[in-house]
């Protein structure tokens, strides 16, 4: 298994461990990292009833964006986990801001342990962090056991369609997905798809923010000005292949 520094920095597309207590500081301008709350809240609706009875797991959340907006628009309760401290001390502060303090509840740790510890929520939201869970079977299959019966997984991911020649190492083909979901017993009912174009103007956006923060840590730290030189070039390299490559999308999975 990775160490839960690996694991963190691939889920936010880095490749080198030594990023990992650079990752707050690098990203302390982004809010609404990885998935689409909006496009999450569209999902819960369509697919749950009395969304104020609901209880959310968010995993790998971040600092908060989807479980705080989702808690403001349908009153639920929400459990958002991830690795990094800082990530969850400003989800804290967050839903205080937004007044659903007393819907939210953040904690650090690894997710890949936590999540044989918990059970019975209705609704699980895995959003744009890789297989930190392993593939689509090995995730699908944990995740089922922390569902209340009738219970929905969110997986907001990107995949590669069934024609395309492109290879990547971690991310699927669509086909390879819908048979693992088979296979794991269980069956894709929506697929939502953010509006045209959405996924270029959110890149550069946070693009320009990460490397302007990365511009300044290699003036403080010249000595690894290779390290964060680096993560901008992965940013650029996955920018690419989210634009060009593969389609992304929220997938409803029951």
């Amino acid at each position: 298994m990775k160490s839960i520094e690996e694991s963190a920095v691939s889920a936010l597309d880095g490749s080198d461990k030594e990023l990992f207590p650079f990752l707050p500081y690098i990203l302390q301008d982004l809010w609404e990292i990885g998935s689409d709350p909006l496009m999450i809240i569209e999902a819960i609706e369509k697919h749950t009833g009395q969304p104020s009875t609901l209880d959310i797991l968010d995993l790998g959340c971040g600092k908060g964006a989807v479980s705080i907006r989702v808690a403001e628009k349908l009153h639920c309760r929400c459990l958002g986990i991830d690795a990094i401290k800082e990530f969850v001390e400003e989800a804290k502060k967050k839903s205080l801001e937004h007044g659903v303090a007393n819907l939210c509840t953040f904690e650090q740790a690894d997710i890949r342990i936590r999540i044989d510890t918990l059970a019975s929520y209705d609704v699980v939201v895995l959003g744009s962090i890789g297989p930190v869970l392993g593939d689509c079977y090995s995730t699908l299959t944990r995740l089922s056991k922390v569902l209340k019966h009738g219970g929905i997984i969110i997986f907001d991911e990107g995949y590669i369609l069934p024609d395309s020649d492109y290879v990547h190492p971690q991310i699927m083909r669509k086909d390879a997905i819908l048979k693992q979901i088979k296979d794991a017993g269980m069956n894709l009912i929506d697929e939502l798809f953010g509006p045209p174009d959405a996924t270029r103007t959110s890149d550069d956006l946070i693009f320009d923010k990460i490397e302007h923060r990365c511009k300044e840590l290699i003036q403080k730290y010249p000595n690894k000005r290779s390290l964060f030189e680096d993560y901008c070039k992965k940013q650029i390299e996955e920018n690419d292949v989210l634009e060009n490559r593969i389609v992304c999308s929220t997938m409803v999975i029951k």
